[in-house]
C-alpha cells in the first residue's frame, strides 16, 4: 500500500468518524480526504511536479496534517520542519533537501519569509492559518482551488514519501529517504503489536515531525482519531486525556517526568488509556513504576531511529506489568523490548561478527522500515548499511528470551583510565535520586584519567541536592571507575527539538581546542 492509501482506507471504512480534532474543530475522514485532493490540485496548479519535495513548517496543527497528506496525494515527498529548531538549521534543511513548496504556520511567519527570500529552488509558499501575514504569500483558505476531479498520482513501493532529518545529536543532521514500502512495514509492525477494543484516539502532544507523527499514521487505516495540541503543555495533556478519552499517546521520557511532577496529576481520569508509549531516550525504573501507578498498566516502550522509525523493538504493557510483578523478570524494565514481528535485530562486534546472548556490541537490524538511504551522503550511507544490516550506532545486548538492552550510544562511551564506562548505567543510578529531574553523564578531559566521568544534573523545581553525598552513594553502588569524578548542577540541559539531551553540546565546550575528543 502507498502512504496515502492508509488514509483512503480509513475513509472507506469510517467515513463519518472524526479523523482530526483540535479543540472545538473537527474533520471527518471524508472531509479530510476531500481537502487533501484540493491541496494536491493546488500544488499541481503551482507547477510543483511529482517527486518534488514539499516542506511543512508548523507546530502541531490539523491543517499541517492535511497538507502532509495532500502532498502525498500529489506524489510529493514530505519534508517535516520542526518549529523548535533554530531558523538557520531549518533553512539549511530546506536548501539541502530541495524543497519546492512550503506550507507554514503564522507562528513561524518571520522565519518562513526568510525561507521564501533565501532558499534557492523554493518556488511557492502558503500560510496554513489565516489571515496571511507575509506579503505576497496567501493563506490556505484563499489559496485552495475549488472542488474538482480527484487527484491520483501513480506512486510505486520504492518512491520516496518522507524526507526527515536526523536529530543532530552526534553532528550535522542528515536527510533520510523513506518510501511507501517502508511505511507499509511500519504500519504492519505496529498493528501486529497493538490491539484495540474501541476505535483508537491518539493525542499528538510531542512534535508530529518526529515519531509521534509517524505513529499517528499507523492508526488511520483503523479509523483512529488524531487530537492535536500545538505545544506539549503538561496541564493541557492531562486535561485532553480526560476530555477526549484518549487511548494512545507518544511522549519522550522527559515529558513523562514533567507530567508526573505536575501538581494536578491526580485531578483527571486516565482510564481510557491503552498505550502510553515512550521512546527517544531511556527511562528510569523508578519513574516507570511511578507512571504505572498513576496511569495504569499502559506503559509501552518503542525503540527506533530516524533511519528506522519507532518500532525496531517494542516493550509491551504486559512486559512492564510482568516485570514489576515477578522479581525474576525485573531486569526487563531496563530493556527496550523484543524485535517487532517484521524486524530482525542482531548484536555485532567491530569485526562484523554476530554475538550471542549477554555479549555487548553494536545493535544492528534488518527490517522493511529501514531507510532507503541518505540524501547526497553515499559514504555514510554505505557505512551504516554495511554487511547487509543497518548499523544503529547504539551499544546493546540481548538476553536468552530475546529482550534487547540498550546500553548506550556507541559514540557516548567513556574510556576512563583504560576502562569502558557506559553513561546510561550511571544515569540510571542518578535518576533514582528523588531531587533529580534529568541528567547527562559525559567524559571530560582529564590528565590522569584521559576522560573523567562527569554528571550534569537538572533538579526538580524547588529541590536541593548534596553533591558530595550523591557522589559517595554512586561510588558505593557503581565503584570508583564508573562513579562520577564530579557532579555539576545545571539549570537546564541542552536538548534537541525532539527532546533528546544533546550530550555533544555538553561535551564540546570542554574539548574545544584539543587535538582529540576522547
Amino acid at each position: 500500500m502507498r502512504y496515502i492509501d492508509f488514509l483512503d482506507r480509513g475513509a472507506e471504512l469510517y467515513g463519518t468518524r472524526d479523523a482530526l480534532r483540535a479543540g472545538p474543530r473537527r474533520w471527518t475522514y471524508r472531509e479530510l480526504v476531500a481537502l487533501t485532493h484540493r491541496i494536491a490540485r493546488g500544488l499541481r496548479r503551482e507547477g510543483v511536479g511529482p517527486g518534488e519535495p514539499v516542506a511543512i513548517w508548523t507546530p502541531n496543527d490539523p491543517m499541517g496534517v492535511a497538507c502532509q497528506f495532500g502532498a502525498a496525494r500529489g506524489g510529493h515527498p514530505w519534508i517535516p520542519v520542526n518549529v523548535r529548531n533554530g531558523v538557520a538549521e531549518n533553512l539549511a534543511v530546506l536548501e539541502r533537501l530541495g524543497a519546492r513548496h512550503l506550507f507554514f504556520h503564522s507562528a513561524v511567519a518571520p522565519d518562513a519569509a526568510r525561507a521564501v527570500a533565501e532558499v534557492a529552488g523554493l518556488r511557492t509558499a502558503v500560510q496554513i492559518d489565516g489571515p496571511a501575514v507575509v506579503p505576497g504569500v496567501p493563506d490556505l483558505a484563499a489559496w485552495l482551488p475549488p472542488d474538482g476531479p480527484p487527484v491520483d498520482c501513480p506512486s510505486g513501493p520504492d518512491d520516496v514519501v518522507l524526507l526527515p532529518s536526523t536529530s543532530g545529536t552526534t553532528g550535522r543532521p542528515k536527510g533520510v529517504r523513506h518510501t511507501n514500502r517502508g511505511f507499509e512495514a511500519m504500519v504492519a509492525n505496529y498493528q501486529s503489536l497493538m490491539h484495540y477494543d474501541v476505535p483508537p484516539v491518539t493525542l499528538a502532544a510531542a512534535p508530529l515531525t518526529h515519531a509521534a507523527g509517524y505513529f499517528a499514521t499507523t492508526l488511520l487505516s483503523q479509523g483512529g482519531t488524531l487530537v492535536t495540541l500545538p505545544a506539549p503543555d503538561p496541564l493541557q495533556i492531562l486535561e485532553a486525556i480526560d476530555r477526549e478519552r484518549v487511548t494512545t499517546l507518544f511522549l519522550p521520557p522527559t515529558l513523562v517526568y514533567t507530567l508526573l511532577a505536575h501538581p494536578r496529576i491526580g485531578d483527571f481520569d486516565y482510564s481510557s488509556l491503552r498505550y502510553m508509549i515512550y521512546g527517544g531516550a531511556p527511562m528510569s525504573v523508578e519513574k516507570l513504576r511511578e507512571a504505572m501507578d498513576v496511569f495504569g498498566p499502559v506503559l509501552a516502550q518503542t525503540y527506533g531511529l530516524t533511519e528506522a522509525p519507532v518500532v525496531l523493538a517494542f516493550l509491551l504493557p504486559r512486559d512492564h506489568a510482568e516485570a514489576l510483578a515477578d522479581p525474576r523478570l525485573a531486569r526487563r524494565l531496563l530493556s527496550c523490548g523484543r524485535p517487532g514481528p517484521f524486524t530482525e535485530i542482531g548484536i555485532m562486534d567491530d569485526d562484523a561478527r554476530l554475538l550471542g546472548p549477554g555479549q555487548r556490541g553494536e545493535i544492528v537490524c534488518r527490517s522493511g522500515t529501514v531507510m532507503a538511504g541518505y540524501v547526497d551522503d553515499p559514504d555514510e550511507e554505505a557505512r551504516v548499511l554495511a554487511h547487509g544490516w543497518f548499523h544503529t550506532g547504539d551499544v546493546g545486548e540481548r538476553d536468552e528470551d530475546g529482550f534487547v538492552y540498550l546500553v548506550d550510544r556507541k559514540k557516548d562511551m567513556i574510556i576512563s583510565g583504560g576502562f569502558n564506562v557506559y553513561p546510561a548505567e550511571v544515569e540510571q543510578a542518578i535518576w533514582r535520586h528523588p531531587a533529580v529531574r534529568d541528567c547527562a553523564v559525559v567524559g571530560l578531559p582529564d590528565d590522569k584519567w584521559g576522560e573523567a566521568v562527569t554528571a550534569f544534573v537538572e533538579l526538580k523545581d524547588g529541590a536541593e541536592l548534596d553533591v558530595d553525598e550523591l557522589r559517595a552513594a554512586l561510588r558505593e553502588e557503581l565503584g570508583g571507575v564508573k562513579a562520577p569524578k564530579a557532579v555539576r548542577i545545571v539549570e537546564a540541559l541542552p536538548r534537541s527539538a525532539a527532546g533528546k539531551v544533546l550530550k555533544r553540546v555538553v561535551r564540546e565546550q570542554y574539548w574545544e581546542g584539543r587535538a582529540r575528543a576522547i
